[in-house]
């Protein structure tokens, strides 16, 4: 049975090569390429592939925000996450967001093509290095005295967190997601108060940790 796979990665050369890599296996059809984040959810929901393969950091809507949006739009769509990023909080991120694997960016072509078919086979894969890790961080959480609970935005101020973080103004914000500056003014004021944090600085920064952009964005 062929595996119909959309890659997503801001990269015209990393999307490229990937889908020569995967075309390499005659069981693996590459249906579709996206440059970003929206561009792969809307892949997903028109294709409906077996399996998305996503960079994690992408300018607009990131790899982790696609994946939420892509696994909610369609449950049976099993997803990769690809990053350079080897830390647990990336690792569990991505898991929570709904990701099946997480790959290494230096990994090698036979370790992907290994991904592939361990998700594709409703398994979860991790680059190999990095379970040891996830233990602990799993072990963290699990502490009576851990307080894990943060504050908890929804998609819609998630995007625009990015969003600012990227550098971009109210107005341009509001002309990309197509809605007015007073909205995503609102937007701003509600996730500030949230993250209890002053202003675009701060939410740079949370976007930085939460790992939501790798862009840092001079403060307005």
């Amino acid at each position: 049975m062929t595996l119909r796979i959309v890659v997503a990665d801001d990269h015209q050369l990393v999307r490229e090569g990937l889908r020569a890599l995967l075309a390499r296996d005659a069981g693996l059809d590459i249906v579709g390429l996206a440059a970003d984040g929206a561009a792969a959810v809307r892949l997903v929901r028109q294709l409906k592939p077996q399996l998305l393969i996503t960079d994690i950091a992408m300018p607009g809507l990131n790899g982790l925000e696609a994946t939420r949006r892509a696994v909610a739009h369609e449950p049976a769509t099993r997803v990769i996450c690809l990053s350079m990023h080897d830390d647990q909080r990336s690792v569990v991120t991505a898991m929570q967001a709904g990701a099946s694997g997480y790959v290494l960016k230096d990994a090698s072509c036979d370790e992907l093509h290994t991904a592939v078919r361990e998700v594709a086979a409703g398994r979860i894969y991790l680059s190999p290095g990095l379970v040891g890790g996830l233990v602990d961080e799993i072990r963290e959480r699990l502490r009576p005295e851990s307080t894990q609970t943060g504050p908890v935005l929804t998609a819609r101020e998630r995007e625009i967190v990015q969003l600012f973080a990227e550098d971009l103004s109210t107005q341009e914000i509001a002309d990309r997601l197509k809605v007015s500056a007073k909205t995503v003014a609102t937007h701003r004021e509600n996730v500030t108060h949230k993250l209890g944090v002053h202003g675009i600085a701060g939410m740079t920064r949370y976007a930085i940790r939460e790992g939501l952009t790798v862009v840092v964005a001079s403060c307005r």
